[in-house]
Order: C-alpha cells, then structure tokens, then sequence
C-alpha cells in the first residue's frame, strides 16, 4: 500500500475499491497518524503521518492506495494519544453489548465500510403524515426478552422478525430508541437508552447480529419499506455537537441509510436550520412534546376543568409542528403502570428513587401494583382502553409505546435508562397471558384508517367548509350542540361530519366521570341512522348494532362509547314512498 494524495471533504474514511481517503480535524500544533489494524488485531501494523503542513487550517486528510479494506481497521493517534474517528461508520471491538472496551488502548477500532450495497430498488415511502400510526421501540429492548421468540434476540434482524405483528397490528412506521454507537459503559451504570456521547455516524455494532452492523440496520429498513412500514430514528444529540455536525449525520442516515424521518431535540439543533435543509425537505422531522398526554393523562384519571384542554388535544393538527401523539413514551411510565401505580418506584435505579419524573398524572385504580382484586384489574383493563382510544380517536398522528398493546409493566419503574434486564425489557408473555388488549386495539387502528372523518389533513376548524350543513367537528354534551365544559364536568361528545372525507359521520362519546351520563345525539343526516361501534367498557370495536334511541345515548362510568352513521332504510322507503303518493295526488288534482 502507498499513499497518495487525499482530499479534505467529507469526513471520515471514504472506501472506494483499494483506495481510502482519511480527512479529519485536527488542532493546529498536535501531531496526527492513522493507524492501519489486521481486522480483529489490537496492534497497528502500519502507521501514517498525516503533517499539519500538507492539510487545509485544521484539516488534515490522506489517501492510501493499494489497501484491502475488508481486512483492515483503522484509529488516529493524535499527540501520541490514540482516538476512533468521530466520523467512523462502524466500529468493530464492541460487539457485546455491556462489555467495557477502552477506546485508548486499541480495543476499539474503526472499520473502513465500503458504501456498497443491493437496496433491491428500495425508496422511502412518503407516508402523509395522516396516515401513520406509529410505534417506539427500543432495538435491544424490542426483542431481548425470551419470550419474544425471536431466533436473534436484541438486533436489527429481531425487529426485522416482527414485522409480521407489527403489520397485523396496523402499525406503518417505527420510532427506534438510538441505534448509533453510544457507549453504554461510560459511567458507573449501563446506559440502556443510549442518550449521550456517541460515533452518531456508526451502527450499534451490539445490534447487530452478524458481523456487519451496517449491512444489519440497511437490511431492517429494507424488510420495513417492503411491507410498508416507515424507519424514524431517534437522534438525542448530546450538549456539544455542533449543529453543522448534527445536521451532517441526519442528512447521512437520510442517504445512506434510507431513513424516512427523524425526532431530533430542538434545544440542541435548531429547529428552523432543520426545517430549511434543501436535502431534508421530504423527511419527517419531529419533536417531542408532552402536552397532548398531559392532557389525556388528566382526563382519563378524572381530573376537573379539562373539556376544553381536550378539545383542542383531540382537534389539533400535530404534524403542522412536528409532533406525534402519545400517552406514553420510554421517559415515564408504560401504559399497563400508568394505571397500576400513583407514584413512581425506581429503587432499583440506585439513585434513592429520586430520578424520573415526579408527576405522571398516573392513578393505581384503588390498589398500588400487583392486585388480585377483580374490580381493581377491570378497571385497570377499561382504563387503559380508554387511554388507548383517546390516542387512536384524535386527529394527530398518534404513536404507541412499544408492549402497551398488551400490557407491558416496568414494575413501576418510570426512568429504566439503566435497565438492560427484564424490567426494560418487553415483555412478549402477557400478551400470550391475555391477547383481548392487542385485539382491542388491533380493531381501533383499523377503524381509524377506515373512518378518514377521524384523520384529516388539514386542521378541524369547526366550521362547514364543503357546504354540507354541518361542521367538519361539533361538540355536544347532555344537550346536543352545547358543550359541558364548566369546571366539573368531565363528559364530552364529539361529531366528526363524513362529508368531505368520503366517509360516514362519526360520533365518539367520552365519560371520563365515576358515574354514568347520557348524551343528546345531533341528527345524523338525511335518511342516515346512528349504529354502535363499539365501547371500552365492553372491550370491543368491531361490532354494528343499531340503536333502539336515536335522540340519545348513555355511556358507562369511565368509558367511551363510538357510534357511526349508516343508511336508515325505513326512512329512505317512507320518504321515497311519500314522493310516489305526492305524485299521483298531483296527477290527479291536474284531471
């Protein structure tokens, strides 16, 4: 091998055939080398200068000809110290996940990664934002657990195993929990998320269950897109990275990687630089907010004065900022805890259960944990149908926490950052335990995708936009028309108007009080009847049975009932026949 000359741009070790361009920055006045490492070996068997004047200000770059990638690794050694290029696109020496490696002593290296790969004609797919029903997963956690039945527990190929239940589920996009290279072992616990310091432009090697972790999360995008299910990366920059350098790795992931969108923390990286990148004008680029679960926190457990905040949480248009619904998320609790326990229980985090959140808007039911009591666990089960429906039944695009389908507990742990066990874990036997929450919401999903009423594009404004006679969403209360927001009311009743979205009306009525109410129900429409969908106290969605009254309803204590509208014959017959006797009286009035 030689060296020949390189170039300064991009970053990191570019592969292409036998030759390698190195190009890193480098304080002027520190000397540079690369290191060129047998694969797998922890000695360098070639070294490199790389001279401070033969580089451009603080860029130092070099080509090296005549050298077989595959079998070669790399490190800088800079002032006689040695580092992994902060641009590497895989690293190899960390293969098992919780094992300590130390960077300096050549236990951690940088592969040089050809960019060659068969994407098999592959593209993003451009779901409208609509669309999506979303799911957040952690890789590691998704599949670690036994019970996942996954022949490669803890990887890309895990997810890529699951698939299948993600599509019967109705989910067409996943949000993965960091999937670059971070260090898990830097502190005194491991750090399961991966929020921190990391290679932000490397694979987890751990993630991968072969040798190329690179090839590993190309191969999960690919399987996703064929089955029409989008990749979101969770990229959490750490305080220090540049914005330039942030905006770099998302657009590498977004080319290299085929990735179809990101959440990001606008804190970190500016939001606008983002959203006037030319090249990540067709991603989706979100933040998180919790505003719209604090709100369905507080009204599925019965707080007062929160109509009106519900209102606006179940209308608002969540793409318009970059957001996702949700109820719950990895930083709290999981769906199944946030209605088994009144206060968080992190002791096992070490930290005195001073770590997570303080409030969590959560209610145990009248037990705190594990309870035997069959009125405890029902309403447990109908809370969490409730919480499930308030998510799938608003306009913006929803995304649910990975094992809340079924369930899934943290004992109570709200903060499981350091958690690599079964606590962090999902959990796959409870839903082989009880499958009736993954079959609830199974119903909801699809309901919502037939019902385009319950997921417009455009914001509901309240208004009669088509000229249809009604509203394109109206609330109602006791009194059809009038809503019930004064501060104790805790009902609500919602119409989204079908006309305009080529769908029928529907009608989602909300009791989140301890006792029962009835609703006034609006006509539905000329030669048009309402039929029940299904509720939450009954557990199930999928159903069409009609209704005896069609001027009101009564909902359960803590549930919701959803209606449709569908043709009334009799009243289409009655006014078709009164047509035919008004003609022949016509006739006969005219002789």
């Amino acid at each position: 091998m030689e060296r020949i000359k390189g170039k300064p741009q991009p970053f990191g070790a570019v592969v292409e055939g036998s030759r390698v361009n190195f190009a890193l920055q480098v304080p002027a006045g520190k000397t540079c080398r690369v290191l060129l490492y047998k694969a797998g070996e922890e000695k360098p068997g070639h070294c490199f200068d790389l001279p401070e004047e033969d580089g451009i200000g603080e860029v130092r770059f070099l080509g090296i000809e005549g050298l077989e990638p595959e079998k070669y690794e790399y490190n800088y050694e800079i002032d006689g110290k040695v580092y992994v290029d902060p641009y590497v696109r895989e690293i190899s020496g960390k293969k098992i996940f919780g094992r300590r490696r130390d960077d300096k002593e050549h236990q951690v290296r940088g592969k040089l990664v050809s960019d060659a790969y068969d994407w098999e004609g592959d593209r993003r797919l451009h779901l409208a934002w609509k669309d999506v029903v979303a799911y957040s997963l952690h890789i590691r956690g998704f599949t670690k657990h036994s019970s996942s039945k996954a022949a490669h527990k803890g990887t890309y190929q895990g997810v890529i195993e699951k698939i299948p239940y993600l599509k019967e589920l109705g989910i067409n996009q996943i949000q993965c929990m960091p999937v670059y290279e971070f260090d898990e072992c830097a502190g005194t616990k491991i750090n399961y998320w991966g929020y921190g310091p990391a290679y932000y432009f490397a694979p987890k090697e751990a993630y991968a269950a072969g040798s190329s972790a690179v090839c590993e999360l190309k191969d999960m995008v690919r399987a996703c897109h064929r089955e029409g299910i989008e990749v979101v990366l969770e990229m959490p920059f750490a305080e220090g990275v540049s914005a330039q350098t942030a905006l770099e790795c998302l657009r590498f992931y977004m080319m290299e990687y085929h990735v179809d969108g990101f959440v990001v923390n606008p804190y970190l990286v500016p939001w606008e630089m983002l959203k006037s990148d030319p090249f990540l004008k067709e991603i989706k680029l979100m933040r998180k907010d919790d505003a719209f679960q604090n709100v369905m926190r507080r009204f599925l457990k019965g707080d007062e004065n929160m109509v009106r905040d519900v209102i606006w949480a179940l209308r608002h248009n969540s793409a318009a900022d970059g957001k996702c619904n949700y109820v719950t998320a990895h930083t709290g609790f999981t769906l199944w805890d946030l209605v088994s326990y009144d206060g968080k229980h992190n002791e096992a985090n070490g930290e005195n259960n001073t770590d997570g959140p303080d409030y969590n808007y959560s209610w145990n039911c009248g037990a705190e944990g594990p309870s035997r009591k069959k009125a405890v666990m029902a309403l447990r089960k109908n809370q969490v149908r409730n919480a499930m429906l308030l998510l799938l039944g608003a306009q913006g695009t929803p995304c649910i926490l990975a094992g809340d389908e079924f369930y899934n507990s943290q004992k109570g742990n709200n903060n499981v950052y350091c958690q690599d066990n079964e606590t962090g874990w999902v959990d796959w036997s409870r839903l082989k335990t009880d499958d009736s929450l993954f079959r609830f919401v199974k119903a909801l999903i699809a309901f919502r995708k037939a019902h385009p009423c319950l997921h417009r594009e455009e914001e509901l404004l309240g208004l009669d936009r088509t000229a249809c006679g009604m509203p394109d969403v109206s609330y109602h209360g006791e009194n059809a028309w009038q809503v019930m927001a004064e501060v104790s009311s805790r009902q609500l009743g919602v119409m989204y108007a079908g006309t305009g979205a080529g769908d029928s009306d529907c009608f989602i009525a909300y009791n989140m009080h301890w006792l029962p109410h009835e609703y006034a129900l609006p006509s539905p429409g000329r030669d048009r009847k309402w039929s029940r969908a299904g509720s939450t106290e009954s557990g199930i969605l999928d159903t069409s049975a009609e209704l005896e009254d069609q001027k009101k309803i009564e909902v359960m204590p803590r549930s919701i009932c959803v209606l449709v509208s569908v043709p009334d014959e009799t009243k289409r017959r009655s006014r078709s026949r009164r047509r035919t006797e008004k003609k022949k009286e016509n006739g006969q009035e005219k002789e």
